[in-house]
């Protein structure tokens, strides 16, 4: 049975609603690929934007595409606080009662209702792969990270599906935490 696999850090992002997009950019506005993130289909876009929360500003926070049904902002703990919300740690997707903030784009701003969360930690992986793993779409597990700064990462939720790509995702500060780097290797010992 397979435990071992690549872990990534992601830095605070925004996905935005093709309505919410064509405020802050422009009526029909489409997303510009900066790059190809490792997740198929997903990638950076060269768009950014500010949010604004009622005690400070993240500048230049990068737009993530395709464009989604709903605008979700991804944040980490810290940049909760430096915008003055409460953080929420939830998973992708769930922003039913999250805090909202001002977006800021080149041609207008827009205020959310909802919407800001810290995305909480996950595994992504195809389903031959959580077969592999002996796991499921859904499953938590605790996931071991070796070396000076080792730690263990418990309630990781199992993401796992035909578009999906092998790969632990935990924010920034996390990663930081634990001396992790992108491609680092980790051990699900659920």
């Amino acid at each position: 049975m397979r435990t071992e696999l690549p872990a990534a850090m992601s830095n605070k992002h925004i996905h935005l609603s093709q309505s919410d997009l064509d405020v802050l950019f422009g009526t029909g506005y489409e997303l510009n690929k900066k790059k190809d993130l490792s997740q198929p289909g997903q990638f950076a876009a060269e768009e950014k934007v500010d949010i604004v929360g009622p005690k400070g500003t993240l500048k230049g926070v990068r737009v993530l595409g395709p464009v989604r049904k709903n605008t979700q902002v991804e944040i980490s703990i810290s940049d909760a606080f430096t915008l003055g919300i409460e953080p929420m740690v939830r998973n992708s997707g769930d922003i039913l009662g999250t805090p909202g903030v001002k977006i800021v784009g080149p041609k207008a701003e827009i205020e959310i209702k909802e919407g800001v969360i810290v995305a909480a930690r996950h595994i992504h992986m195809h389903p031959e792969e959580a077969k592999e793993f002996g796991v499921e779409n859904g499953d938590i597990v605790s996931v071991k990270v070796k070396g000076l700064r080792g730690l263990v990462f418990d309630n990781v939720l199992i993401r796992s599906g035909e578009g999906h790509r092998l790969e632990m995702h935990i924010d920034m500060e996390e990663g930081n935490a634990a001396g992790l780097k992108n491609g680092d290797i980790v051990e699900i010992i659920k």
